[in-house]
């Protein structure tokens, strides 16, 4: 039995939780939002919890059992506390600002790259080196952060480019000089 799929999930106050058919939609102080739930597993409401369960052991529904749990707690998570992920940019001369509701970078091309902020993701700059992603959708979030990542990756031999906080790059020797 999975054991991530057989926790229940706390509904915090001030959250509403829809069940329609194969739809979970969940309502919070953040917004709103809404998945369909794969396969035969059936999401459940009882009482101050949602129960995820599956119908049968069979292998299919074995490995969408935890996966779905796990979408649906992302939901809830989403609606009340929203959800943020952090991005560094290294390199001399590398940086970030906010441009209107954009992000404009600059990483060393000779023009400056502009990524657009999608529905319902805000970007915010503490330093010129530092991107934060905000929203309530954890899936887009982690999108739209892998995407600004995939304009500069790291690379192994100086650490340049935009890499996610406290992300390990694994760093090569290079060459050595001739004698």
């Amino acid at each position: 039995m999975s054991r991530i799929g057989k926790a229940p999930i706390n509904i915090p106050s001030g959250v509403e939780i829809s069940i329609a058919g194969r739809t979970v939609t969940v309502k919070g102080p953040k917004g709103t939002l809404s998945r369909d739930i794969p396969g035969d597993i059936v999401v459940r409401k009882e009482d101050n919890t949602l129960l995820v369960e599956r119908p049968n052991d069979e292998r299919n529904n074995r490995s969408l059992h935890g996966l779905s749990r796990t979408l649906v707690n992302n939901l809830v998570v989403g609606v009340t506390e929203g959800v943020t992920k952090e991005l560094e940019i290294v390199g001399v001369g590398y940086r970030a600002e906010a441009q209107g509701q954009n992000l404009r970078l600059a990483l060393g091309f000779s023009h400056p790259v502009i990524v657009p902020a999608p529905d319902g993701i805000s970007f915010e700059i503490p330093a010129q080196t530092r991107v934060i992603v905000k929203g309530i959708d954890k899936e887009l979030v982690g999108q739209v952060a892998a995407n600004i990542r995939s304009i500069r990756k790291p690379e192994p031999y100086k650490g340049k480019g935009v890499r996610y906080l406290n992300e390990r790059v694994l760093r090569k020797a290079g060459k050595t000089g001739k004698k």
